[in-house]
């Protein structure tokens, strides 16, 4: 097996920022607007009512950031990699205001097996040297000489990832599994058959991504496995 070096974006890649964010503006300025209404990176185009200062001023708030909650599997699964022997290393644009509020209140209180000493203030993500960058920002992923795993989110859903050279995931279990096709990839160029033939048994056994009995269906269909 390979072991990665695999850099992780925080923002709307391990936690919910966007649902927070919406959630304190629409509370505070009396605003309706919904997740799915924010189809563009710059935010402001869905609050035109507001100035940029009323948009940004939560995110220089310490109790804001007490609200930002991690999605869903993340922290399982970015445990599962280090405990594969892989490195983890948290890249945030995060701007020097929030450091330490978003810090202690989101990635060390959700994530309590990551330090400091794995995470990265950047503004640029292309300067710094992984395996792998998972990221819901398409500019932090163009031009990095990384494999480039993109989070589904709002702002990047019309975005062509695959011509981009990019792999989208709407999940971390759908990431879970691309880092393990990675570090494995060696060991599976000459063993497709157990995917193909056997595809039930290498998610659950041989991944871990646990499959409801309609995924399985859906593999034995598409894939035309045995089991």
């Amino acid at each position: 097996m390979r072991r990665l070096r695999i850099l992780v974006d925080m923002d709307d890649t391990i936690e919910h920022l966007l649902d927070a964010w919406i959630r304190c503006l629409n509370e505070r300025h009396g605003t309706t607007v919904k997740y799915a209404d924010v189809t563009e990176w710059d935010l402001c185009k869905s609050f035109p009512t507001l100035t940029k200062e009323q948009i940004y001023a939560p995110l220089v708030e310490d109790d804001f950031w007490k609200t930002v909650e991690p999605m869903r599997d993340a922290a399982d699964v970015l445990k599962w990699a280090i405990d594969e022997g892989h490195e983890i290393y948290i890249v945030t644009a995060t701007a020097y205001e929030t450091v330490k509020s978003k810090m202690e209140n989101v990635l060390f209180k959700h994530f309590p097996f990551i330090s400091w000493k794995n995470v990265i203030i950047a503004q640029n993500k292309q300067m710094i040297r992984g395996d792998i960058l998972i990221d819901d920002a398409p500019h932090n992923l163009e031009g990095g000489d990384y494999i480039k795993l993109l989070m589904t989110a709002g702002h990047n859903r019309r975005y062509n990832a695959e011509q981009n050279g990019m792999y989208r995931v709407d999940t971390w279990q759908a990431a879970k599994l691309c880092i393990y096709v990675i570090a494995h990839e060696d060991e599976y160029k000459n063993g497709l058959a157990e995917w193909r033939d056997h595809p039930v048994e290498f998610m659950e056994s041989w991944v871990g991504v646990h499959l409801y009995p309609y995924q399985k269906l859906l593999l034995k269909s598409v894939l035309g496995g045995t089991n």
